[in-house]
């Protein structure tokens, strides 16, 4: 059967029935040749199942109308970095659970073609239905936002895509700060943590720096977000964290060598200077105590 292939090697009972009757579906079964996995779907052979295998297993599983989901879903999509122990499905709301532990379920309402593929195997979720989902079932506000900034640093989709798709995804847990990292991995970060950052600094009474800072080497120049050269401090707000390797590797590459240049230098994620003042309060007026500063 071509759809054995194309399933790598699992097929539903009902798929098997167009080329084979029900007693020879039974013999290969109770032979061993062929396996049962889950109630009316079928694997070609006895032995253990491959994680692809798995995945196609747990989706055929599924209701009518399933999809995979997630990190499931975008990982098929390209997306690197976000790979998940369990298989994600995505089930038309009100429909019956899968019992088998390799699987992540979610429920929705909304599984029109909009947000699912309507022609790619295996049934998927779009890219940026598949990161949404991830963010809103992610166990914190932070790392809601690590698959939304990676998937827009990726080059899988871009910013107004995701907000397209988070029109439709109705209500959802982290919804603000999934709307806020949309904002910065379109490059909107600039303006708001930059006067975030001043609001900080003022509550804490601690001076406030030279804005743009610039450093000369003779193979370039760097710009500083903040810098106070009276306390030899500088500091950085990123945000968009440099996942891809390349930027990544240059970005140390500056660090260190502003480092060597005697400069200290702090670095914070627009992230911890929205939501996490107070830390980087502390940590800016440590960092200028060092230097000499005194109230």
């Amino acid at each position: 059967m071509e759809t054995v292939d194309r399933q790598s090697g699992v097929v539903t009972v009902r798929q098997a029935l167009t080329s084979l009757t029900r007693s020879e579906i039974r013999t290969r079964v109770s032979s061993g040749r062929w396996q049962q996995p889950y109630r009316g779907v079928l694997v070609t052979h006895n032995g253990p199942l491959t994680p692809e295998q798995d995945m196609w297993v747990c989706l055929l599983a599924a209701p009518p109308g399933s999809a995979l989901a997630g990190p499931t879903a975008a990982r098929l999509e390209g997306l690197q970095g976000f790979a998940s122990t369990s298989t994600w499905v995505v089930v038309p709301y009100g429909k019956p659970r899968i019992r088998r532990d390799s699987v992540t379920m979610l429920w929705s309402i909304r599984l029109g073609p909009d947000d699912v593929h309507p022609s790619r195997e295996p049934r998927r979720t779009s890219i940026e239905r598949s990161v949404l989902d991830m963010a809103s079932n992610a166990p914190s506000q932070r790392a809601a936002r690590a698959p939304l900034l990676a998937v827009v640093q990726q080059g899988l989709t871009v910013p107004d895509r995701l907000r397209e798709a988070l029109t439709r995804r109705g209500p959802c847990k982290y919804r603000a700060v999934i709307t806020e990292t949309i904002d910065d991995a379109e490059g909107g970060v600039q303006s708001l943590p930059e006067r975030a950052f001043d609001r900080i600094l003022r509550r804490r009474g601690l001076p406030g720096p030279t804005r743009q800072y610039v450093v000369r080497r003779p193979d370039g120049r760097y710009y500083l977000d903040a810098d106070w050269a009276d306390y030899d401090l500088s500091a950085e707000v990123h945000g968009l964290p440099h996942l891809e390797v390349r930027n990544w590797d240059a970005d140390l590459d500056r660090h260190n060598e502003l480092t060597i240049d005697g400069r200290r230098l702090l670095q914070f994620a627009s992230y911890a200077v929205r939501h996490a003042p107070s830390r980087v309060a502390d940590q800016v007026e440590r960092g200028l105590r060092r230097g000499g500063f005194r109230r």
